[in-house]
């Protein structure tokens, strides 16, 4: 009886809004404790279940909309609390947008969760599948793109992340989010067994395993991490420090093939880095270098990242192209810049200007490299456009990057996940190199090899790992994925949502 009267109580606890909604917030911070640096997906698949038991309870359009708004307030309020950080490099500055930033971004990206509860209230959960899958991919298109804290970057440190190569990050979203949804409309009793059985056997089906010893010949890269905090690397005294760490770094040991330094790793425009080029070219002794830098045209400021060639001259050059908005440009910055609205890395008013788009360079020794700098390693799909699948097929990619905007608990290890997940999609190696770390050598199974933790200064020397052939995802892209998404969006559609009909309060 005990138990039936706190049933009674708990039905009608969630048929009220605010309970379901504070529940569904807790429910959505549980969930993105699966996301790097914790790593817990199981409680993901958990907290997801528990959401989809809460469904049936909103019995109106506008309750279906709180619910999935409240989750996904949640979930990026806890995934995306590292959001802050680059306000508190400049507390005086910027400090006071801080909580502005975490409530805004949380906020706004929950109303895309809301959106497709609302759309599919009512009907077969398969609906709400397709449109939650599909507004995760939406988000990183619209408004120049956010793919970050997707639910299947949980699985990016399981075996499942190998699906990758076959569907992206959307496989992996479809199916942390279809798993619990399918357990509730199914029953939960009926996941043990069969299917649990099928995912433990392709647990160890996708295990790629320990990552193999290095390849007779391959080339050897260093990557070098100066560890110049943010709050510090642009400071006089210090950044001359920072560059001798540069170069220390570089000039140890026996030469390798390829040195790597990280995003802006020069506190100089590149017009005026002749001498500081030649000493880094000379350090590398002989080995191609390649860094993040700065340049200019004009009035035009580029985030640029080189190749130097072993006289220090320019060899390759890209400019990023995939901005940061208010952080690397402020959209009408120069009106915004009159009420004191600044990028936070940019210049006064317009901040940088972005290149024409990702494309491969010449690394002399090594071959074709994808160049990525910092942002643009987790829009997957303008890497697959860039990554050709033909003879102009990339060696490898290089991102530079400047994670000490990022903080220390979440962000650097969030945006180093998703740069393993490159490296699977594409089946290509990747050389990531940060100014704080983590910097690493990433193999085409999206492991690991060689590393240099964070807030360490250092060296690594890795070898380069073989690239694999292209995988479908670097095919095709996301069209097969948006195919599934409409079958499972038709097939939910034709039909009522029995268990939403089911969850009646009792009088």
């Amino acid at each position: 009886m005990r138990w039936a009267g706190a049933r009674a109580t708990a039905r009608r606890m969630a048929a009220r809004p605010a309970p379901r909604g504070a529940v569904a917030a807790l429910a959505g911070a549980l969930a993105a404790l699966g996301l790097a640096p914790w790593g817990l997906w199981p409680l993901t698949l958990a907290a997801l279940l528990l959401a989809s038991v809460l469904r049936p309870f909103a019995t109106t359009r506008g309750g279906a909309f709180l619910t999935g708004w409240a989750l996904g307030a949640g979930w990026f309020g806890l995934g995306l609390s590292w959001i802050v950080e680059p306000f508190l490099v400049d507390v005086a500055r910027h400090g006071w947008m801080a909580p502005f930033a975490l409530v805004l971004m949380a906020g706004g990206l929950a109303l895309f969760w809301g959106a497709a509860w609302a759309l599919a209230h009512r009907r077969g959960w398969p609906l709400l599948l397709a449109l939650w899958a599909g507004v995760e991919m939406l988000r990183g298109v619209v408004f120049t793109g956010f793919p970050w804290a997707l639910p299947g970057h949980v699985l990016i440190d399981t075996p499942f992340a190998q699906l990758a190569a076959l569907g992206g990050a959307p496989l992996l979203t479809l199916g942390v989010l279809g798993l619990p949804m399918a357990a509730h409309a199914i029953g939960a009793r009926s996941v043990i067994g069969v299917p649990a059985l099928a995912c433990i056997g392709a647990w160890f089906a996708l295990d790629p395993g320990p990552a193999p010893g290095p390849q007779a010949g391959a080339p050897v890269v260093r990557l070098v991490q100066p560890n110049a905090t943010q709050a510090l690397k642009w400071d006089p005294d210090w950044a001359r420090v920072f560059y001798e760490r540069l170069i220390d770094y570089t000039a140890a040991g026996a030469p390798p093939d390829l040195v790597v330094w990280p995003e802006t790793a020069l506190p100089w425009l590149l017009e005026e880095s002749q001498v500081a080029l030649a000493q880094g070219a000379q350090a590398a002794r002989g080995a191609p270098l390649a860094l993040g830098i700065q340049r200019r045209e004009g009035t035009r400021y580029f985030n640029s990242a080189v190749v130097l060639d072993p006289q220090g001259r320019v060899a390759s050059l890209y400019d990023k192209s995939h901005l940061v908005p208010f952080g690397e440009y402020v959209p009408f910055g120069d009106l915004a810049a009159r009420f004191g609205i600044h990028g936070l890395a940019a210049s006064e008013g317009g901040g940088y200007t972005a290149g024409p788009g990702l494309h491969p360079v010449a690394v002399p020794g090594i071959g074709l490299a994808l160049p990525l700098i910092c942002y643009e390693g987790i829009f997957a799909r303008e890497i697959n456009a860039a990554a050709a699948t033909g003879a102009l097929r990339p060696r490898l990619m290089l991102l530079v990057t400047n994670d000490g905007w990022f903080g220390d608990l979440s962000g650097p290890y969030q945006h180093l996940a998703q740069a393993r997940l490159r490296a699977i999609e594409q089946r290509m190696p990747m050389a990531r190199v940060a100014n704080t770390g983590v910097s690493a050598m990433i193999d085409a199974a999206g492991r690991v090899t060689a590393q240099i933790g964070l807030n360490e200064a250092g060296a690594v020397d890795a070898a380069l790992p073989p690239r694999g052939p292209a995988p479908a995802y670097a095919r095709t892209g996301d069209a097969p994925m948006l195919v599934v998404l409409a079958l499972l969006a038709a097939l939910g559609s034709l039909r009522r949502d029995i268990r939403l009909d089911r969850a009646r309060v009792p009088a």
